[in-house]
């Protein structure tokens, strides 16, 4: 996000004290992180990828993980192998990158597999009257290629606000926003996205303070959402919506961590940063939110954690930390551009 972009440049690593997480340098975040024995699954290390704001596994390429750039890019789509290098470059034609923040796998008009990404970030809250989401066709061969971009304007029932959640659930094909607020909300979009006019996001749920990514799992019987220092795993309701939560999860320390994704097996969480030669880390999920045979929608709800409430009051204070860093090196800046 530029925002925080501009608060590193303003040297706001003292009003960042309270959000230690945010002041990791590469390095360092790998250590912590190495020490609490979480894996990490690959490092973007190409030098075009510098603020990866989300993550999604491909449907039809093993292996492969798709990201993209934040605010102030070009509308690429960058497909990641194994090792993560890049594999392919995939260009959206005709589509613009204001604030890109998020990305999912779901199904075009016809059902077959496509590439979502969200526009959806607003730095000043409300400044923007409505947001984007772009869809590309999942391309059946991998190669650097420009595609074309459908586009979808979507606007909040309640009015303009930031967001950088954008989750789509597998069985329904529905798409769901979570906002960037300390009371966050879930918003779900209509069934049916129209290309013509707006297509109106009404508040379903409530999210985690300050959510800075999220996803459904590939069966579609949970979701999570993360913030900048942790993250908060759902059951999914026979309504398709995110209902009970589950259990609150630690995640690895990040530079500045803005997305998640599931493995395609649906049994760990790969969570990144934006920042130059970041690592994605795997996350294995507990018990109760794994995959199942024997398992219905809606019963991975059981294991409703009872620790949840503390962790996120916890998150909170650490969210508010940071939010007001941010807001005093919005100021400074524009003091400073004043000048």
């Amino acid at each position: 996000m530029s925002a925080r972009r501009a608060a590193v440049r303003a040297g706001t690593a003292i009003a960042l004290a309270g959000a230690p997480v945010c002041l990791l340098s590469p390095s360092a975040s790998a250590s912590a992180s190495a020490g609490r024995g979480d894996a990490v699954a690959f490092t973007i290390k190409d030098t075009r990828i510098t603020e990866s704001s989300g993550l999604a596994a491909s449907s039809l390429h093993r292996g492969v993980v798709y990201t993209h750039n934040d605010s102030g890019g070009v509308p690429k789509v960058y497909a990641l192998g194994p090792d993560g290098r890049v594999v392919a470059v995939l260009t959206l034609a005709g589509a613009g990158a204001r604030d890109w923040e998020a990305m999912a796998i779901g199904k075009d008009g016809r059902g077959r597999p496509a590439i979502f990404v969200a526009d959806i970030g607003d730095n000043l809250g409300g400044a923007w009257p409505y947001v984007t989401v772009y869809r590309i066709p999942e391309p059946a061969r991998l190669v650097s290629q420009a595609l074309p971009a459908t586009r979808f304007r979507m606007k909040y029932e309640d009015g303009p606000r930031n967001a950088e959640t954008m989750m789509i659930n597998p069985r329904t094909n529905r798409l769901y926003i979570a906002s960037k607020l300390f009371g966050g909300k879930v918003y779900e979009a209509p069934a049916r996205l129209r290309t013509g006019g707006s297509n109106v996001l009404r508040q379903v749920g409530d999210a985690p303070p300050i959510a800075t990514d999220g996803a459904f799992a590939p069966d579609g019987r949970t979701c999570v959402i993360r913030t900048y220092f942790g993250a908060r795993l759902y059951s999914v309701g026979a309504d398709g919506r995110p209902a009970k939560t589950i259990k609150s999860l630690d995640l690895p320390r990040q530079v500045q961590g803005e997305s998640v994704t599931y493995t395609p097996d649906g049994r760990s969480l790969l969570v990144g940063s934006e920042g130059v030669n970041q690592p994605v880390y795997r996350l294995p999920l507990p018990e109760e939110a794994r995959p199942s045979p024997a398992s219905s929608p809606g019963s991975a709800g059981a294991g409703h954690d009872t620790t949840s409430g503390r962790r996120d009051a916890t998150n909170t204070r650490m969210a508010l930390f940071l939010a007001l860093a941010i807001a005093g090196a919005v100021g400074y800046g524009l003091v400073q551009r004043r000048r």
